[in-house]
């Protein structure tokens, strides 16, 4: 991958907050819903998560800084060495010196240190050999995907859907306990590699709600009720992640009385669901003639509700 600081177009020495900025612009620009038939568009914002997710990395952006590893988050050429056509010794990054073994040179790597360590035949096991054991050829990159997930799909585990940087799309089931930060693997959904494919790592996003919020696997909602329903009591229409149930109101209820639905919540990694934390706000009607004048004649206008508190 190109180098990840030019991918989102910021100076080396970017701050988090500068980083942030160019990936939410590159990626709202370059999002696969909005580019649906424009599949160099889909590649460019994978180049632009990846970017993203090693520059945001604090230990991966120093050591790309340090050139241990590329804009793949791979390891750099061991001791220097690189495989450039031609062979030969040649200056490397920072003023030091790297040797380049291309497919012409005789001796090559095996040669140049197979006399350090005794001699010997080539295709030996190792250094007693007097030459390096064959490695294994190496895997396809890893492929990083951001995938943003509403906080009701999030809880019921609804599939979702996601592009790959091929253009291809696949159907996910997401995890119980899924969070924002929560990683699924998707093997041989990488780069392709000598070694085979590398794998699609995504991360999940979840999404807040406009009236739901998340507390642990438990969801919370803040449920605007009528004085008559406050008073009197009775069963008024509550919205859930997986749709609207009947929720009954005790008589005399006050605002701030929280009310359990039972198994409304999220799914647990462990099993089970949380619940749905009902919490009832009072919402009384402003310029009400008649209630004014209830109250005014009401004979427990004059109670005290903070006695309790010594005031």
């Amino acid at each position: 991958m190109a180098d990840p600081y030019a991918t989102l177009g910021v100076a080396r020495d970017a701050s988090e907050a500068d980083i942030k900025k160019a990936y939410r612009t590159l990626a709202k620009e370059l999002h696969p819903d909005r580019n649906k038939d424009n599949p160099k568009a889909a590649e460019r914002f994978s180049q632009v998560t990846q970017a993203y997710d090693l520059l945001t990395d604090k230990d991966k952006r120093a050591r790309f800084d340090r050139g241990e590893i590329d804009g793949d988050g791979n390891p750099s050429a061991p001791f220097g060495f690189g495989g450039g056509p031609g062979g030969g010794f040649r200056p490397g990054a920072g003023g030091r010196s790297q040797f380049d073994f291309g497919d012409g040179d005789a001796g090559g790597f095996e040669d140049l240190f197979g006399g350090l360590f005794g001699g010997g035949q080539r295709g030996g096991g190792g250094f007693g050999g007097g030459s390096f054991g064959r490695r294994q050829a190496p895997k396809g990159a890893n492929v990083p995907y951001r995938l943003s997930v509403s906080l009701t799909d999030a809880a019921t585990l609804s599939p979702q859907r996601i592009m790959l940087r091929d253009g291809k799309t696949i159907d996910l089931k997401l995890p119980a306990g899924v969070e924002s930060g929560t990683q699924m693997r998707l093997a041989g959904k990488g780069d392709p590699g000598a070694g085979g494919p590398g794998d699609a790592i995504v991360t999940i996003e979840v999404q807040p709600h406009r009236f739901f919020t998340r507390d642990g696997d438990d969801i919370r909602l803040d449920l605007p009720i009528s004085l008559a329903e406050a008073v009197l009591g009775g069963e008024v229409r509550v919205p859930t992640v997986e749709g609207a149930v009947m929720l009954k109101v005790p008589r005399g209820s006050t605002s701030g009385k929280v009310l359990r639905l039972k198994g409304r919540g999220f799914h647990k990694k462990g099993g089970g669901r949380g619940d749905q934390l009902v919490t009832l706000m009072v919402d009384l009607p402003v310029g009400d003639d008649a209630l004014v004048e209830f109250v005014q004649g009401w004979p427990g206008r004059d109670q005290d509700p903070r006695s309790k508190l010594g005031l």
